[in-house]
């Protein structure tokens, strides 16, 4: 269910994202039903949104990479380090707007 993102597209989100502060974090209980849940208020709050997994994380950052962007619905614009970068567009209002 991850949604695709062009080369470009991931290219102008990975800009946007470089300033920004993890949000959500994925600690020593692993994903949980709080985590995707925080994710998602973020997202739709936010558009764009890292997640920072900590060292006691019981999973692999990229799997929970891809595990939270499934279970969010949202698009993984980048995977760096013990972060990640997803995307979501606002059902209503974006304000984010891709390139073509």
């Amino acid at each position: 269910m991850t949604t695709s993102l062009s080369g470009k597209a991931t290219r102008h989100l990975r800009a946007l994202g470089h300033d920004l502060s993890p949000v959500v974090s994925i600690g020593k209980e692993g994903i949980t039903d709080a985590v995707v849940a925080a994710a998602n208020a973020a997202l739709l709050t936010h558009e764009l949104v890292k997640v920072k997994v900590q060292p006691e994380a019981p999973v692999d950052r990229k799997e929970a990479a891809t595990e939270v962007a499934d279970r969010t619905g949202s698009a993984l614009a980048q995977v760096l380090g013990r972060t990640f970068l997803l995307y979501k567009k606002h059902p209503k209002k974006p304000k984010i707007v891709l390139p073509k």
